[in-house]
């Protein structure tokens, strides 16, 4: 045992060593700011909505939005086939706000993400605003997000960045969940405020994401991610795959999202897009879900474990008590990626091993359901 116990080590270490190198490299990124007085970009953004029976959850969205200023051209919320009174409410935001207009993207054709079809629908009538922001109907935009976004792409030159947007949590039990999927993120990718050039590198968020029109057209569009399982992530790759730089961002409280209703919801969902496996995978997105599963889960009770076994001196016990301590660490540093935290969040680092668990079945499924909806990732490698 002592010999597995120190081959998994040397393993672990060398992971360790890419995955806090990684978070240092990223530790000094930028943060998007309220944008101050300045020239108004009239009618610059387009905002895509891609909605499918969003009616409990999408007027604080359009509310948000509607005080968006004048920036802020047109607001198509773009609907998938709803059958629970969404084109109605829309209708009601639209007689109050002329720049809300309803899309009908029905019927979603059979074996595509339905988002990605949406939006692909929507982009058809976003006209000539050379920008687009996608915004996801559970976001709460805050008055002056856009204005924000365009002021820190220009200070930033990215043509493209999403943000982190701040996370509501509905209560003690997903707060044990949730945070052990975020911190995934953090563990395969870094600390959130950088631009990169490399596929592999890029992360991305549709809840919140804009991007300068020509350029997603260089890239293809949404059309080129229809097949694909996390379509935000993949446009964000197709994007820097063409050379330009793509950023991610926190975005403190100009925007805040309650993805899920529960912790069944946030099991059962936001796995299929978290392993983030698209054509552009390959062998950096296996190694990150082994540092997922060998530097931010195991360690806990590996530590445990060796130290039972082979004594608190053993290398390989000391070396995951210092990763379960690195741990608790980062789990202190994402605090201010949720709006609270109720006290079962410190227990969260317990769930990592089942998340790990979950992020490696997932990223081997093609098969997917969503909303009473069946589609087949073609993106896989």
């Amino acid at each position: 045992m002592t010999v597995v116990a120190r081959l998994l080590a040397v393993i672990q270490l060398v992971l360790a060593v890419r995955v806090f190198a990684r978070m240092a490299a990223t530790a000094r990124g930028s943060r998007i700011e309220r944008a101050g007085d300045g020239d108004l970009k009239i009618g610059q953004v387009t905002v895509l909505v891609p909605v499918l029976n969003e009616v409990d959850r999408l007027s604080p969205c359009l509310a948000g939005l509607a005080e968006q200023g004048p920036e802020v051209g047109a607001i198509l919320v773009v609907d998938g086939g709803s059958t629970d009174g969404t084109p109605d409410l829309v209708r009601q935001w639209a007689a109050q706000d002329p720049r809300i207009r309803l899309v009908d993207a029905s019927p979603v054709p059979a074996g595509v993400n339905g988002k990605a079809h949406n939006l692909h629908a929507g982009l058809q009538h976003a006209g000539a605003a050379p920008w687009v922001l996608t915004i996801d109907a559970d976001v709460r935009p805050a008055r002056g997000l856009v204005p924000a976004l365009l002021n820190h792409a220009d200070r930033e030159r990215v043509p493209a960045l999403s943000a982190a947007t701040r996370q509501r949590l509905s209560g003690p039990t997903e707060a044990l969940l949730h945070p052990a999927m975020l911190t995934t993120l953090v563990y395969r990718f870094g600390i959130p405020g950088n631009a990169t050039v490399d596929p592999e590198r890029v992360q991305a968020n549709g809840q919140c994401f804009l991007v300068r029109r020509d350029v997603l057209d260089d890239a293809g569009g949404f059309a080129r991610v229809l097949d694909s399982v996390c379509e935000d992530v993949t446009v964000a790759r197709n994007i820097a795959q063409r050379g330009h730089r793509v950023g991610f961002y926190e975005v403190g409280d100009l925007a805040e999202v309650e993805m899920y209703a529960g912790w069944r919801d946030t099991w059962e969902n936001w796995s299929r897009s978290l392993p983030m496996r698209d054509r552009h995978s390959g062998l950096a997105g296996r190694i990150g879900l082994a540092e997922v599963a060998l530097v931010q889960a195991a360690p806990l009770w590996l530590a445990g474990l060796w130290s039972w076994r082979l004594g608190r001196r053993e290398p390989a016990a000391m070396l995951n008590l210092a990763l379960t301590m690195a741990r608790i660490g980062v789990l202190g540093g994402t605090a201010r990626a949720y709006v609270s935290v109720p006290p079962t969040w410190w227990l969260s680092p317990l769930a990592d091993l089942p998340v790990a668990l979950r992020l490696i079945a997932m990223w081997r499924r093609r098969h997917h359901r969503w909303r009473g909806r069946d589609f087949i990732s073609g993106d896989a490698a």
